[in-house]
Parts: C-alpha cells; structure tokens; sequence
C-alpha cells in the first residue's frame, strides 16, 4: 500500500499542517455554499451565461483545494514512501503518475 495509514475508513496522510488543513476546510465550505448557490440559479431559471459563471468559479476554488492536497501529498506521504526504497516507492511512483493523467484533463 503506498504511504498513507490505515484508519479503519481507509488511508489517511501522513502529515497535514494544521493551518494547510484549516484553510482547506474553509475553501471547502465556501465551496458547498456556492454549489448551494448554483442550486438556486437552476431553480431560479437565472441567465445560463450567469450560471456558466458561477461554475467557473467553483471550478476554480476546487482546483486551489487541489493544488493544496497535491503539495501536501508530494511534501510528506510521496516523499516518505519514496524514500523508504521499496515496494512502498515504486507503488507511490505509479499513484503520482496514475494521479498525473487522471487530474490533467
């Protein structure tokens, strides 16, 4: 299994920055108010245009919560595994490039 423990509800991080996962949730609960939003647009019958909008930005503020969680991977649980010089490390080199063409579309 790459790095990452075991919780009895799957993997968890190695090491997370209190603050980095704070600022995280944060970005998280805007998040789920401006899907909240879109939900009202819809149901509003609000101006696609405006709607598209608003996607974008959801889009976006995911896509910031992203980069933190892929810094955070590469930084402790990657670098971990791939120092360790096991199995442990070529199993972590095919989730990084597993991980690679999946979130590059």
């Amino acid at each position: 299994m790459p790095a990452g423990q075991e919780d009895g509800h799957g993997r968890t991080a190695v090491a997370v920055d209190a603050a980095t996962r704070d600022r995280n949730l944060k970005r998280l609960r805007r998040i789920e108010g401006q899907v909240r939003g879109l939900q009202r647009m819809v149901e509003e019958d609000r101006y696609c245009a405006d709607i598209l909008t608003q996607i974008s930005s959801v889009h976006e503020a995911l896509r910031s919560v992203g980069r933190e969680l892929m810094r955070n991977h590469l930084k402790h649980c990657a670098a971990n595994a791939i120092r360790s010089g096991d199995d442990q490390a070529e199993q972590m080199y095919d989730e990084l490039v597993d991980m690679m063409y999946r979130h590059i579309r």
